[in-house]
């Protein structure tokens, strides 16, 4: 059982380039219908990256927070539970302690933990610190994304139930830690691929990376954030 927050929030600006972002979040303070596109009245700006069945809700581990206020101290005022973007935040729940595909209960809905997120550039401007999402993704304090099996109203009093965790998948921080390896286990790296949770658009890029892996023998861990594109 964990104690929560919610978040939702429209488009907005960012406040040097004007580029459209969902990651200002206010708090939730009646029922919202949860469906498998994420809660209503939540929005985000770019789908390419944003949003969709297997990125329908981000929880953000309210103790990362301390970690980002030490290294950005110039930020701290603005390190607040919400800020991140997140839709649920939660200070009892890090990525070591859920399972890629645990189901857990919020409310009447049912959610099933499916990937890591991948930090944005967005992060750095929302913030005003160059490097935040480098560092975010480099200390894989990242949070995850739920995909949604069952909808239904959910409140912000409700809590997280552990429902089903499925013992033989790693754990969230296990699969990070493995993702980035410059020189994984091919095994480790199959078993990873194989889970039958894991969202597609990650399964697929793990299969490329096992590709490269066996042609070439030495593929650079990827890229564990979303930089800033050229052109808006």
């Amino acid at each position: 059982m964990a104690h929560i927050s919610l978040f939702i929030g429209g488009i907005r600006p960012l406040p040097e380039s004007g580029r459209p972002t969902g990651i200002y979040k206010r708090p939730v303070v009646a029922p919202l219908h949860l469906g498998p596109h994420g809660f209503a009245g939540d929005e985000q700006a770019d789908r390419r990256v944003h949003g969709g069945p297997d990125k329908a809700v981000h929880l953000y581990p309210g103790a990362h927070y301390a970690a980002l206020a030490a290294r950005f101290p110039e930020a701290a005022g603005q390190l607040l539970p919400g800020s991140m973007g997140e839709n649920i935040a939660c200070a009892e729940l890090v990525e070591g302690d859920v399972r890629l595909g645990d189901v857990w209960r919020l409310g009447e809905a049912r959610l099933q933990v499916c990937q890591p997120r991948n930090p944005c550039w967005k992060i750095d401007e929302r913030f005003a610190c160059e490097g935040m999402a480098a560092f975010i993704a480099e200390q894989r304090l990242t949070g995850w994304y739920w995909r949604v099996l069952t909808a239904g109203r959910v409140s912000p009093g409700d809590e997280l139930l552990l429902e089903h965790s499925p013992v033989e998948n790693p754990t969230l921080a296990e699969a990070m830690s493995l993702w980035q390896t410059h020189r994984p286990e091919l095994a480790e790296l199959e078993r990873l691929a194989a889970v039958s949770a894991i969202a597609d658009n990650w399964r697929q890029k793990i299969l490329q990376r096992l590709t490269w892996l066996r042609r070439d023998g030495d593929a650079p861990a990827p890229t564990a954030f979303h930089v800033k594109p050229e052109q808006a």
